[in-house]
């Protein structure tokens, strides 16, 4: 169920019956030739899906994330880590006032990685609320079946080529990238960083079948629905 697809006092009502509800997370930055909201897309389409059968309410993704790495590829939009978490706290103080208790974050991207010290931070001056992180796409299950179909995954590469992140007329080169060097990136500034990751992709082949891309999605959406549903307490 969308937040989007639900009035106020809908919202009232059903959290006098079940305090759950799920906000993505994301980030809008370079994907090399698939969308720059990548990221966003995913965490929003994994958590509707995940949380329809469920009925607990998915907010719309937050776009913006932390992604100053890649400040020098146009179209990249990258928070600050002080205005970020502020960001973050912020909805949940929204999302408590309201009466919610469970709430599952489903992150789209690694740089929004940091924000974990701070739930543990909320939590402990709101004591009755549970709240979890779940990155969708290394989720144990779900990273199990990227590994089991091409150990050659990562940022940008086949593992984020779907139907859904595509772009009609977009580039798709025919060659397996070689593994960047992460060290190397990590201590440089980002106009360094893009001269080293050049068109964006950090290992392995730009795509491959549907049918492989399904068997993930199918995985990720069971695996991030079973955090709806279980393990709370």
């Amino acid at each position: 169920m969308r937040i989007k697809d639900m009035h106020w006092s809908q919202v009232e009502a059903y959290v006098k019956e079940d305090d759950r509800c799920v906000i993505p997370i994301g980030s809008v930055e370079q994907h090399a030739y698939l969308s720059l909201a990548t990221d966003m897309i995913l965490a929003e389409r994994v958590s509707v899906e995940a949380a329809e059968p469920t009925g607990v309410p998915v907010f719309p993704c937050l776009p913006f994330g932390m992604a100053s790495g890649f400040a020098d590829y146009p179209g990249t939009i990258s928070l600050r880590l002080l205005t970020y978490i502020h960001v973050i706290e912020d909805i949940l103080n929204s999302v408590y006032h309201h009466g919610f208790r469970r709430i599952l974050i489903v992150n789209g991207h690694g740089g929004n990685s940091p924000i974990a010290p701070l739930l543990s931070e909320w939590m402990n001056s709101h004591r009755d609320a549970s709240v979890k992180l779940h990155d969708w796409w290394r989720a144990p299950k779900t990273m199990g079946k990227v590994l089991e179909i091409d150990p050659a995954a990562s940022h940008a590469s086949w593992m984020e080529n779907f139907p859904w992140t595509r772009l009609a007329g977009a580039p798709v080169p025919d060659f397996q990238k070689p593994r960047i060097d992460f060290a190397a990136t990590a201590r440089v500034d980002a106009g360094r960083k893009r001269e080293r990751i050049a068109e964006g992709n950090y290992h392995g082949v730009f795509q491959r079948s549907d049918e492989d891309m399904m068997e993930i999605w199918k995985v990720a959406v069971e695996e991030t629905r079973h955090e709806i549903e279980h393990d709370w307490h």
